[in-house]
């Protein structure tokens, strides 16, 4: 009998990493900025993280057992968009909008497009857009940090926005989460730390995240409130939800680009559409709205940058 030569579609090259370690590996990475928040605000805070988490997986369980799929919220994805949700609510949010905001995110923002793999926008990010048409009021009340001498409740970008002082709040206070903010993205340190634990295992590259914090220094710096040049670069990037939206949510692998040159694309536009609702907005924080514009234009990066095939000009 004549050797056959079987012909299998891609991928061709196998790696021990699997999806749901992946998601799991990604869930450790943002265990330090959580500890940090419930450390920072309390255990309502805590409260807010547990809610989301469990009605994601309430709700992703309850969609696949009424679409007759695979039962699969062991992968961790569900997990960690319920996570991500919460992270990026108030430590006081009433205990109903968590379970709004991860229903919304798994239902709507995910298993809507069919499941992990095929949403085009990153769940967590929906729920929380969605949160903020809904309920801003709920979603801008914050509280001062606990375990701190408390400067202020409110963010700093939003004391900026206003045009209030911010002599009280050295670059220090914010690397550490000594401020008003989301659960999950105050300490700065804590995010820092994850994120340098994703970069070295190699389950998230430089591309995305450098990109979308230097345009957005950068921008901010040129087109400071004061005049040309005069923003101040590292205020920007210590606040808001910049670093965790750049390294946790941005760098989404389903929602960002291929390529590397198209996720340099990606984060440059990130970048850029963030300083600028920061600057001229209405909203005073934009990583959110950044992220899922630029997933909206992730196809089309794709398209335009994807590797030439072998053997073709």
């Amino acid at each position: 009998m004549k050797d056959r030569l079987i012909v299998s579609i891609s991928p061709h090259l196998h790696k021990e990493e699997s999806i749901s370690k992946i998601m799991w590996m990604v869930v450790l990475s943002l265990i330090p900025s959580g500890a940090a928040g419930v450390f920072i605000f309390g255990l309502s805070a805590l409260w807010v993280i547990l809610l989301g988490i469990i009605t994601a997986l309430i709700t992703e369980a309850a969609l696949q057992l009424l679409t007759k799929g695979k039962i699969s919220i062991m992968d961790g994805s569900a997990f960690l968009t319920g996570l991500l949700l919460a992270y990026n609510l108030p430590p006081k949010a009433p205990f109903w909008l968590p379970i709004v905001g991860s229903f919304f995110a798994i239902a709507i923002g995910k298993q809507i497009f069919g499941g992990l793999g095929q949403n085009i926008f990153n769940p967590a990010l929906v729920g929380r857009v969605f949160l903020m048409a809904s309920w801003p009021k709920h979603m801008t009340t914050f509280i001062a940090p606990q375990n701190y001498d408390a400067v202020t409740s409110a963010t700093p970008l939003a004391m900026l926005k206003e045009g209030k002082l911010l002599e009280k709040l050295s670059y220090l206070d914010l690397f550490l989460g000594k401020r008003g903010g989301c659960i999950g993205e105050v300490c700065i340190l804590a995010l820092l730390l994850g994120a340098l634990f994703l970069l070295l295992k190699g389950y998230i590259s430089w591309h995305i995240p450098v990109t979308y914090i230097v345009t957005t220094g950068v921008f901010a710096y040129i087109f400071g409130l004061k005049g040309l040049f005069t923003g101040d670069w590292l205020f920007h990037i210590l606040t808001g939800g910049l670093i965790l939206g750049a390294f946790f949510m941005a760098t989404d692998y389903v929602t960002s680009p291929l390529t590397r040159k198209g996720q340099i694309i990606f984060g440059i536009g990130c970048g850029l559409i963030t300083a600028i609702i920061r600057l001229w907005g209405g909203y005073p924080e934009g990583a959110s709205y950044a992220i899922l514009m630029m997933n909206a234009a992730t196809p089309i990066i794709d398209r335009f940058t994807r590797n030439r095939i072998y053997g073709t000009r």
